[in-house]
């Protein structure tokens, strides 16, 4: 029997890749200044978030919202009355209530439909590296791989998405209750730029600090050079908050000093973005470990 793959908008894949892989997506909403946005629909797919990044460099009053029953009901309901299964890869539980809202709508799916497979899938990844797993995913379904094969593999090779990250304003991380109000002004004065990953929890810590931008940014093309296995033959992922010069300049050092033949980088997403803040940058690749 088919299947489709699902995922939400907080996988962070452009309009190209959604469509490329035919993939499902399960929109997430936020809200600037109690107006309602959602981070992707088909008849209205964002590439761009100019506007987004704009209110956010303002520190507009931004807030998100996991999935809903009702986008599960709106995307997955239909899938399965086509006859299809279902692959749902979804956004880290550590971060997010999206995979609880999806697995407690999946359990009710199989009592609607026994003879269907719903696979629902933590990929303990955020961003394009939710969105690694799911190219993955589509990669080996293309090879004809079954839905459990393809499962198995993603449960299996999720802890090795590596996910490195650095910002440029400390004080989304503050507002967020991740750093003291004296220690977000030190660094703003200083210039120290946190270094941050997605550890195997699938929640976001810092990892260390660099003095300055142009050294954080070389830092995540280093981490590329010294921790990815087998780069060249990988698709490396990057995603940026409204920084796309510095996405193209990391991209386009990539490709050289790794000899990758395929870079993609793209906006981050407005959900996250909310919480990480314009400037963000960050790369997501295949390593050993996170």
């Amino acid at each position: 029997m088919s299947y489709t793959i699902v995922t939400d908008s907080c996988a962070n894949l452009t309009v190209k890749q959604i469509k490329e892989y035919g993939v499902e997506i399960l929109p997430m909403k936020y809200y600037i200044n109690d107006q309602e946005y959602i981070s992707y629909s088909k008849e209205y797919p964002a590439d761009s978030y100019a506007d987004f990044y704009r209110e956010l460099r303002a520190k507009a009053r931004i807030t998100t919202s996991q999935v809903s029953r009702e986008h599960c009901d709106e995307i997955i309901l239909p899938l399965l009355e086509k006859g299809q299964d279902v692959l749902a890869l979804a956004f880290s539980s550590k971060l997010s209530g999206t995979c609880q809202n999806v697995s407690a709508a999946a359990a009710d799916y199989r009592e609607q439909y026994p003879d269907r497979k719903i696979i629902v899938i933590d990929t303990l990844c955020a961003a394009l590296g939710e969105g690694l797993a799911v190219h993955y995913a589509v990669k080996l379904k293309n090879e004809g791989k079954s839905i459990e094969e393809v499962a198995d593999w993603i449960e299996q090779n999720k802890l090795h998405i590596c996910h490195i990250f650095t910002i440029e304003d400390l004080f989304f991380l503050k507002r967020g209750g991740r750093l003291s109000g004296t220690g977000a002004v030190l660094g703003s004065l200083l210039g120290i730029k946190p270094l941050l990953h997605t550890a195997n929890d699938g929640g976001l810590y810092v990892t260390g600090k660099t003095r300055g931008r142009k050294s954080s940014v070389e830092y995540l093309i280093k981490s590329v050079q010294e921790r990815a296995v087998n780069v060249r033959e990988q698709d490396i992922f990057i995603v940026h908050g409204d920084c796309e010069d510095e996405a193209k300049y990391m991209a386009d050092e990539i490709k050289k000093r790794c000899k990758v033949k395929n870079v993609v980088y793209h906006y981050l997403d407005p959900v996250i973005a909310t919480h990480s803040g314009p400037g963000t940058l960050a790369v997501f690749f295949l390593g050993e470990e996170r």
